[in-house]
């Protein structure tokens, strides 16, 4: 199977599967570890805040769906924890949840020269973000955010 293939089934999987639970995915990674699999998966709350139980409890739940289905053929390891005060921003919900908050912006493609913007999420639409600036204004396709996250 290829391997972009399996990391989406496994992510709908997954999303689908905490969703149930109350927690929302925020990141999934891949990775090489030996002969093994290592799956990292960062999850939390819509609103914030996971605990090492509520972790633990969503390991074991995707361990065993994991399991069941039969997915992945041969040996895998994985983490489930807490994104961390420094959450990555991904989605248009990620940024709506950061209204009014300062974030850092790494982006893939240049804006005015830079690739990297800080400023304060004024608004969202479905294509971009808006960050309040000294200067104004700046709006930033969310097809142009490589990595964001907000400033603590």
């Amino acid at each position: 199977m290829d391997y972009q293939v399996l990391k989406n089934e496994i992510g709908a999987l997954i999303r689908e599967l905490i969703a149930a639970q109350g927690f929302v995915l925020v990141d999934l990674v891949f990775r090489q570890d030996g002969p093994g699999l290592l799956m990292s998966l960062l999850a939390d709350r819509p609103q914030g805040g996971i605990s090492l139980e509520e972790c633990s409890l969503l390991n074991r739940l995707v361990r065993r769906s994991l399991d069941e289905k039969n997915i992945l053929s041969g040996r895998y390891s994985l983490e489930v924890s807490s994104p961390g005060l420094d959450r990555p921003l991904k989605t248009k919900e990620d940024f709506i949840r950061c209204l009014n908050k300062e974030a850092v912006f790494f982006l893939n493609d240049l804006i005015n020269g830079k690739c990297e913007w800080k400023g304060i999420v004024s608004r969202v639409d479905e294509t971009a973000v808006f960050i309040g600036q000294a200067g104004g204004i700046l709006e930033i396709p969310l097809i142009k955010i490589n990595k964001a996250k907000l400033v603590i």
